[in-house]
């Protein structure tokens, strides 16, 4: 019997990542109703979003797909990183 797991990161969860590694404070409200916004309209730059990234990976522990770090928008970026949670990939 193969045990399957089912990770995902939400828009809370997200939330909080941004808080805890790039210390950027984001109401998990407005994150979700502007999920299509760019990064930088929330104060996060590239650097913000490559600490998520490292922190996801430690947390699942699994490396994430490049373009995770590419990622322009957080429904992007959870589209991409929770179907690679999914996957395993």
């Amino acid at each position: 019997m193969s045990e399957q797991t089912d990770y995902q990161v939400s828009v809370e969860e997200l939330a909080a990542l941004m808080k805890r590694t790039a210390g950027v404070q984001v109401d998990p409200a407005a994150l979700r109703q502007q999920s299509d916004a760019g990064f930088e309209s929330f104060g996060l730059d590239s650097l913000g979003l490559l600490g998520i990234v490292a922190e996801l990976e430690k947390q699942y522990g699994l490396g994430l797909p490049e373009q995770a770090e590419r990622c322009k928008t957080p429904a992007a970026f959870l589209a991409l990183v929770n179907g690679a949670l999914k996957t395993g990939v």
